[in-house]
């Protein structure tokens, strides 16, 4: 079996062809008519011919081409034709680097084993109670104050650390030599103490908070009757905005439990008009699916279960599905990160490391046994942009604690997202043996990834 993870859409064997050399020449050609991302991809030649719809196509047959040579004979590329091309065109991983700050260096990294695994979109959630990671002029408590606290403590000298100006455009660039989009996150009107530690003002009655280096949720908000508030959204989405590349800016809108309904959809009115005045695509957690004032075109994420909780099931009483049709509902479209599937800082069995919380852990076969199209049946097919799987870092502070969760889970929910949707249900005995071939690869690399038990290491 060859090692092709995600598996591509059409594989032919050629038969009594020797491969193309692995040393030898890419001969590429960019044709518009294949489509984005698309490639046709040939190995029995003298040289390899690829045939890409786009700058894009080029680099996921590249990535193609990288595990092909992992079963390369006597220096030649097993002789294959490949026609592949993308399910859907959102495939995501959101690496919260708010609660335990992760540097560039290492979210360079992520980025190019995004790109092995033909991911196209890095979400980084850059705000939460326990830290704020970027840079904004003109606000520098955010990062004076706001940045100087971490999930658990352990900051170092000079803080939790947070992202320059400088740093956001560099991850950017190397994201865009990967044809990668970055997604930034800045989360209101909830998960908001580190703003309100650096800028008490925007608190309600304007009581100075505490600097918060836990792990619980839902206790911050901002003021959505203070035109502070306001002001202070506006600048940081004008710059955030000026400096992304990319057409989405995410404004959280999640687990904000203390605020009344009232000032929570008020907030969100606003919150909204403000990133869509920027020329960016608003994108915001299912939760924001409450307002009836969502931007035509804006985008939900959508990160309950599997199977979504209704109201008498849910502990503060969201329905769950309900909130997240409210995006397709009004002219957008919906991301897919059901927690108890794609939350890779739940762990994988007892005694492995990371949290529990969504439904217990999530194995490997969770992570790859879903199916998007069936979590939200009154959702069409069409409204559903893509899949994200998520790595929160409460208990994350090193760069192998994250690698460790994230392979090869995140494998896994790369070809949930690339391949074509099966005529049968997904199941681990598919992956798992390509997934050995790629694991026996990282271990040569130095990664560290789990080994699952579900997988002949």
């Amino acid at each position: 079996m060859l090692p092709l993870v995600p598996a591509p859409r059409h594989l032919t064997r050629v038969a009594d062809a020797p491969g193309a050399p692995v040393a030898g020449d890419v001969v590429v050609e960019l044709d518009p008519a294949i489509g984005a991302e698309c490639y046709e991809l040939t190995t029995a030649a003298d040289a390899v011919l690829v045939r890409a719809g786009d700058d894009a196509g080029m680099l996921r047959a590249r990535a193609t081409l990288a595990q092909l040579a992992l079963a390369a004979d006597d220096g030649r590329y097993p002789a294959v034709r490949i026609v592949d091309g993308p399910r859907f065109a959102y495939r995501g991983f959101m690496l919260d680097v708010a609660r335990h700050f992760h540097p560039p260096r290492t979210i360079c990294e992520i980025l190019d084993l995004m790109a092995e695994l033909k991911l196209n979109h890095l979400h980084l959630h850059l705000s939460d109670d326990q830290g704020w990671r970027l840079a904004i002029d003109g606000r520098p408590e955010l990062t004076g104050i706001g940045a100087s606290t971490q999930c658990q403590g352990g900051a170092g000298p000079d803080g939790g650390g947070y992202l320059t100006r400088e740093d956001y455009r560099r991850i950017q660039d190397h994201a865009a030599s990967l044809a990668i989009t970055v997604v930034p996150e800045i989360d209101v009107p909830g998960h908001t103490n580190a703003v309100l530690v650096s800028y008490p003002e925007l608190a309600v009655d304007g009581v100075t908070p505490v600097p918060y280096e836990g792990a619980e949720v839902g206790f911050s908000q901002l003021d959505a009757a203070n035109e502070e508030t306001y002001r202070f959204w506006t600048e940081v989405v004008s710059q955030l905005a000026a400096d992304t590349d990319g057409p989405y800016l995410h404004l959280g809108g999640d687990e904000a439990l203390e605020m009344t309904e009232r000032d929570f959809l008020t907030f969100l009115e606003r919150a909204f008009a403000i990133v869509a005045a920027t020329g960016k695509t608003p994108v915001a957690w299912h939760e924001a699916g409450r307002s009836d004032a969502i931007p035509a075109g804006a985008v939900g994420q959508y990160w309950n279960f599997v199977r979504p909780r209704t109201a008498s099931e849910d502990r503060f009483g969201i329905d769950h599905a309900d909130c997240a049709g409210g995006f397709p509902r009004q002219g957008g479209r919906l991301i897919l990160s059901p927690s108890d599937a794609v939350y890779l800082d739940h762990r994988e069995a007892e005694g492995l490391p990371g949290v529990a919380w969504a439904a217990g852990p999530t194995p490997l076969r969770a992570s790859y046994e879903w199916e998007p199209s069936a979590v939200l049946p009154d959702v069409p097919d069409d409204a559903i942009l893509g899949v994200e799987a998520a790595l929160w870092t409460e208990y994350l502070g090193t760069r192998e604690e994250l690698l460790e969760l994230m392979l090869p889970r995140l494998a896994a929910v790369a070809e949930l997202a690339w391949s074509p949707a099966p005529h049968t249900p997904r199941r681990i005995e598919d992956i798992a043996p390509r997934l050995a071939e790629l694991g026996r690869d990282w271990q040569r690399r130095g990664l560290p990834f789990t080994r699952s038990t579900e997988v002949d290491w």
